[in-house]
């Protein structure tokens, strides 16, 4: 689901999915950094970076495919997870959304680790795996979009578009109540901003029929507004459900 997994070569992932009984065992937060820093890829760094993937901390390139690899050995470890968010190296703090547990993820877990994320790619690895499954999700999402920080406010519409797709069991009202939040913001022109308010404008609208019908009209509001972003925000959203429909009537 992360758009990041597409920046990152397959081949590595390969080879550290053949060495994976090996990975078992890994144990502590020591013994996991020590194998990422062991994939350590300049050439995947680089590409990376091409993605506007950077970091004020250790970045590795250890590829995406591979971390999911190793949470699959690691699952819902609290203590693991908050070890490996302390290292400050990029790829352990990916994986420590990916190996964390919800039920354990606390208020000022969330506030301190969206205040650290300084990259997309791991934005939306805290927002798409970890902390749109919490109890806290809708009320961070209406926090975070106020925020004026960069990564902060992508948290909180990255965490609309998640429970979107992952939180089956929210009621429409949930996000009917984003709605005019996502309107409020559209005229946010940052480029990792506006991105993440289209994500959670469409991810609303695919989630059912009465959610489209209110998305839809939304959209064509936030179409009127006197901002450039707000217009691609709005042209995006409409033009994937006018697709999405098309192929359902085939």
């Amino acid at each position: 689901m992360l758009a990041f997994r597409k920046t990152l070569r397959p081949l590595a992932a390969l080879a550290f999915l053949k060495a994976e009984p090996d990975t078992r065992r890994l144990v502590t937060s020591a013994e996991i950094i020590a194998h990422l820093r062991s994939l350590r890829s300049p050439r995947d760094i680089e590409g990376m970076r091409r993605f506007g993937i950077t970091t004020t901390g250790e970045q590795l390139g250890v590829s995406a495919p591979a971390l999911h690899a190793l949470a699959r050995l690691n699952r819902r470890n609290h203590p693991l997870a908050l070890e490996l968010w302390e290292s400050g190296i990029h790829e352990a703090r990916v994986l420590a959304a990916l190996v964390d547990d919800p039920a354990s993820v606390t208020r000022s877990q969330m506030e301190r680790w969206a205040r650290q994320c300084d990259n997309w790619a791991l934005t939306d690895a805290c927002c798409c795996c970890l902390f749109d499954r919490t109890e806290f999700a809708v009320e961070k999402a209406h926090a975070w979009s106020r925020r004026r920080a960069e990564f902060v406010k992508r948290c909180g519409f990255v965490l609309m578009a998640g429970m979107a797709v992952h939180r089956k069991e929210a009621p429409d009202s949930v996000f009917l109540g984003f709605l005019p939040v996502i309107r409020r913001e559209a005229g946010d022109d940052r480029n990792f901003v506006k991105k993440a308010v289209n994500w959670a404008l469409r991810q609303i609208g695919k989630r059912n029929s009465r959610l489209l019908r209110a998305a839809t009209v939304e959209a064509k509001r936030i179409r009127r507004l006197p901002h450039r972003s707000a217009r691609w925000i709005a042209a995006g959203a409409l033009r994937e459900w006018e697709a999405r429909s098309r192929r359902n009537d085939r």
